[in-house]
């Protein structure tokens, strides 16, 4: 199997950020800017190439991808950002989109008042405002019209079971097959669970990076994990990264 897990597009907070260098003002489950969905576009086009292995394959070459992707399944987070990225690409490569709740940013849907630092309980979207976003959603059961987050702010000990626990549903669904997965998620969440699964739990001020639109490729075999490479935005032009 091959996994690969990608970062949603940038968002309004990302942007909020970008200018500001503060969070004051974020939205809790913040929607895609313009140059948001141009990212999209282009890793959508960038991902679509399709997987041919000519009969002297080089197998280095096919590391990098270098003849395609061939993504079989894709998966992604109920935040905004998320599925509208994921969205995007599903429609051009012409696959289902599943939604996953696992697969969110650490924390969850929160709000958090400036005064007393508080995380105050969003809901998240319904599952109307959900397919609403993309009509072919295939969404989780449990998702219903009261919103898929409704819980109290996530903590770093909860992130780190939902990480395993991700990683053991992978899998239990595709180890052991040449399927090759998208997740569409997010960078706090990437960070938790590639340190989780490779065993880098306390990593101190360690981070493992990966920017809006990013792909990180992990080929897992019967003996092991191999992590081909990460953090990858050259299909990007320089604007836009």
């Amino acid at each position: 199997m091959e996994l690969y897990f990608i970062r949603h597009a940038q968002s309004e907070n990302n942007a909020l950020w970008e200018s500001t260098r503060s969070s004051d003002g974020r939205h809790p489950d913040p929607d895609l800017t313009e140059k948001g969905v141009r990212q999209a576009l282009y890793l959508a086009s960038f991902l679509k190439t399709p997987r041919s292995l000519p009969p002297n394959a080089n197998r280095g070459a096919d590391w990098h991808n270098r003849y395609g992707f061939g993504i079989t399944h894709i998966y992604c987070s109920l935040m905004k950002r998320a599925v509208r990225t994921a969205a995007i690409v599903a429609q051009a490569l012409n696959l289902p989109l599943y939604g996953h709740l696992d697969l969110h940013e650490n924390g969850g849907i929160y709000w958090q008042d400036p005064e007393t630092g508080d995380f105050i309980i969003q809901a998240g979207l319904s599952r109307s405002s959900l397919l609403a976003l993309y009509p072919n959603f295939i969404l989780p059961s449990e998702v219903g019209e009261e919103g898929w987050w409704n819980r109290p702010f996530e903590t770093e000990d909860e992130s780190r079971f939902r990480a395993k626990r991700l990683w053991q549903w992978l899998l239990e669904r595709h180890g052991n097959t040449e399927d090759r997965v998208a997740f569409f998620s997010h960078a706090g969440f990437y960070h938790t669970f590639l340190s989780t699964i490779l065993g880098f739990e306390h990593m101190g001020n360690a981070w493992v990076s990966l920017s809006n639109c990013a792909i990180t490729r992990l080929d897992i075999t019967p003996d092991g994990v191999w992590v081909a490479y990460t953090n990858r935005v050259d299909f990007l032009p320089d604007s836009l990264l």
